[in-house]
């Protein structure tokens, strides 16, 4: 049986090779055209090697039948598909390596229109007339030849010579990586052809070796695979794809042998059936394969991009950071002296004033205040973002502090008309903590609460939740919105309605916050809405 089955497949070889061959070809231009779709470089090559397996299925067909009828138009079909596949060689060296090419008029309403007229020529008696010579089974029958042989000759002449004749003037004159591209291009059409020459021409006409015309269909693999490699050539070289790409060949290939071995029809029919969807799934599966790798390959591309954006960000911020902390330092000595002679003014220190100066050296210290804050601010802005905020931890009792505090401002409730209450629901509550600044988160928020409300009361409750203690600060002002309150301790965040009306720079509460976090605690706020008074939580455990 195992001898049987060895001279059916030496008797089949060449439908091997052809099968073979059809499947290389089939996979290499949906490789090449699924790689980049839209290149006009991909798509010529993929046209070459449909008309490559095209050419390599009538070559085979050339000698497989007997009936003269058929082998007439089998010829003629092989003529016409041999110059559909000058052509599209010949388009593809046109064309090769560029991604955009603007075909010349010459191209397009010159020689297309001759292929195309030439083409339907091989199909008519004007090339060839009838058969002179039906050859016996496996060899190629003679036809009579008529003067359209002549037309096609030239035609097909013409193409081949003239693409070989488009790519060496590519070589000349191109560079770098397209210089690379076209020796793959030219190194294959120089063994493609060599062996054509070589086994179809001179063989069979000087020395009557017929024995290599059947395997003709393999003579291209040279042009396409190294066509092919030049244009993906980066490509080709991912791991991942090799191997789908082999494994794929070598499953196509052992469904083609299943088919040549199959002995009844209905068992080459179930096998052929077998073998086109292998090779639909071969297909799909590079191309699947293919996608993920570029899209890898754009996210590393990304990522990279991001990555050198965001060293520069990083270097923009730490020199603004740098810029700040030298500015603020630069306005802050200054200021500081301005306030200092404003207060001597004010308070007489200096000697008797007028009353006009004395209120106007108040406004000076009050403008000099305000902005050391904002100085003072700007310092801790820069220290939050670089991680340098220093803090000065030790036991203090929070009920004391934030009652003292509440005291101090009682004196400029007074002045605004407005009542400051202070109510602790526990005598103490001690925790390690920076009292410097615990005591600007409170006074940050309970001065917020004096700016926003005209009328009424801002009131300090103190109560324990837990281990933890809740510092609630709640007035009877504007409120705010929901918007405006998700958004509150964010950097440079304040009410569009009152930023005329009240001074501020919208970096208090979120120094507040980054103060708060720092002693693992919370800080949040509520609002019923506009005109309903606001209440602002600061949550401290002990830990």
């Amino acid at each position: 049986m195992e001898a049987v089955d060895n001279v059916f497949i030496a008797h089949n070889f060449d439908l091997i090779v052809t099968g073979i061959s059809v499947a290389a070809a089939i996979l290499l231009g949906s490789i090449v055209f699924f790689n980049k779709s839209k290149s006009v470089t991909n798509k010529a090559f993929f046209w070459f090697s449909i008309a490559a397996l095209l050419w390599g299925i009538s070559n085979y067909l050339n000698y497989q039948f007997s009936s003269p009828s058929v082998i007439l138009w089998v010829l003629r079909f092989h003529l016409f598909i041999s110059l559909l596949y000058s052509f599209s060689l010949f388009s593809l060296f046109y064309v090769f390596p560029k991604e955009c090419v603007i075909f010349s008029r010459a191209f397009k309403y010159i020689l297309s229109p001759i292929v195309i007229i030439v083409s339907l020529l091989t199909l008519t008696p004007l090339v060839f007339s009838r058969l002179i010579e039906v050859a016996p089974a496996g060899q190629v029958s003679n036809p009579e030849r008529n003067f359209g042989i002549v037309i096609f000759a030239i035609l097909a002449t013409f193409l081949v010579f003239g693409g070989l004749f488009i790519i060496f003037r590519k070589f000349i004159l191109t560079k770098g990586l397209e210089r690379a591209q076209v020796v793959y291009l030219l190194v294959g059409a120089f063994i493609t052809f060599s062996l054509h020459i070589s086994f179809n021409l001179v063989l069979p006409v000087f020395f009557g070796r017929l024995d290599f015309i059947p395997f003709g269909s393999i003579f291209s693999f040279p042009l396409l695979s190294l066509t092919a490699y030049a244009i993906i050539r980066h490509r080709l070289l991912d791991v991942k794809v090799v191997a789908t790409e082999i494994v794929v060949f070598l499953l196509v290939a052992a469904t083609l042998f299943q088919l040549v071995v199959a002995d009844t029809v209905s068992a080459r029919i179930l096998n052929f059936g077998v073998f086109c969807l292998v090779l639909a799934f071969s297909i799909l599966l590079i191309r699947s394969v293919r996608k993920e790798v570029q899209q890898r390959e754009r996210l590393e591309v990304v990522t990279k991009e991001l990555q050198t954006v965001n060293k520069k960000l990083t270097e923009l911020d730490h020199l603004k950071s740098e810029f700040l902390n030298f500015a603020s330092h630069q306005v802050k000595a200054p200021m500081n002296i301005v306030k200092g002679y404003a207060t001597l003014i004010s308070d007489g220190t200096s000697g008797p004033v007028s009353d006009v100066v004395k209120e106007t050296a108040e406004k000076i210290r009050a403008a000099a205040d305000r902005l050391i804050a904002l100085v003072n601010n700007l310092l801790d802005l820069g220290k939050i973002e670089e991680g340098k905020m220093d803090f000065n931890f030790e036991e203090i009792d929070v009920v004391k502090l934030v009652s003292e505090m509440v005291e101090e401002y009682a004196i400029l409730g007074k002045e605004k008309h407005l009542e400051v209450l202070f109510e602790s629901f526990i005598p103490s509550f001690k925790l390690q903590a920076d009292q410097q600044k615990l005591r600007q988160v409170v006074q940050n928020v309970i001065d917020n609460a004096l700016k926003y409300t005209k009328e009424g009361f801002v009131k300090t409750e103190l109560y324990e939740e837990g281990d933890a203690l809740i510092v609630k600060i709640s007035d009877s002002g504007r409120g705010m919105s929901k918007d405006l309150r998700d958004k509150l301790f964010g950097r440079f965040v304040r009410d569009e309605k009152t930023k005329r009306e009240i001074q501020g720079t919208g970096l208090g509460l979120y120094i507040a916050k980054s103060i708060v976090e720092a002693h693992h605690g919370s800080i949040w706020a509520e609002s019923e809405g506009e005109g309903k008074g606001s209440q602002f939580y600061i949550k401290i455990a002990t830990y």
